[in-house]
């Protein structure tokens, strides 16, 4: 199972998810969606690389490489794995304190500190991809990951500039076309989730 308390330490990949509290709404229009992602990049490209994401109506995942922050090469092992924690709790805490004040709530809006599992092969990259873009299939929202607006799936078929690290991602299905026709098939999300251990 996912372990919200293991530390994100550098040159690892990561499953990273969590979902509102109580099961509540996170993302309720376009704005919100948008000023996640800009608060994403203001905090966690300074400190990870980014595979894949979606952003749910109630929950998120991200598929990221965590990297060494500059200028903290000199710190300790403890410290750095702390100041990478931190940036993805700045995240939260940001977007929480403006959707707070966008819908005139108070308190927590994620359910517990963020989920996170370490990814250690191949196989199971591809499978978390696969499983992150379809997410908004699985839960009804479209019936092809093209279709759904707030993915990383649209930014991987295209040629347009990104911080996505596209090209990798494409490598792990060998080629484009191969990732097109992996996302084409229809999955089974519960047997992907008990393979996952989610």
């Amino acid at each position: 199972m996912a372990n919200p308390q293991l530390p994100l330490e550098p040159d690892q990949f990561y499953h990273i998810y969590n979902r509102g509290i109580n099961s509540c709404s996170i993302f309720k229009e376009t704005s919100n969606y948008e000023h996640f992602l800009r608060l994403y990049d203001k905090y966690i490209s300074p400190v990870a690389k980014t595979f894949a994401w979606v952003l749910m109506g109630n929950h998120f995942h991200l598929l990221v490489y965590i990297t060494k922050p500059e200028g903290l090469e000199d710190l300790r092992p403890l410290d750095i794995n702390k100041r990478i924690n931190q940036q993805f709790s700045n995240l939260f805490n940001a977007y929480t304190k403006a959707f707070n004040k966008r819908y005139n709530r108070t308190g927590s809006l994620f359910e517990h500190s963020f989920r996170r599992k370490i990814i250690d092969s191949k196989d199971y990259l591809r499978q978390v991809v696969l499983y992150i873009h379809n997410n908004p299939v699985h839960h009804n929202f479209c019936d092809h990951p093209i279709e759904y607006p707030w993915s990383s799936y649209l930014t991987c078929i295209s040629v347009q500039t990104t911080k996505l690290n596209r090209d990798a991602v494409i490598g792990w299905f060998d080629n484009q076309a191969n990732f097109k026709l992996k996302h084409n098939q229809k999955l089974d999300i519960a047997k992907i989730e008990q393979w996952l251990d989610l």
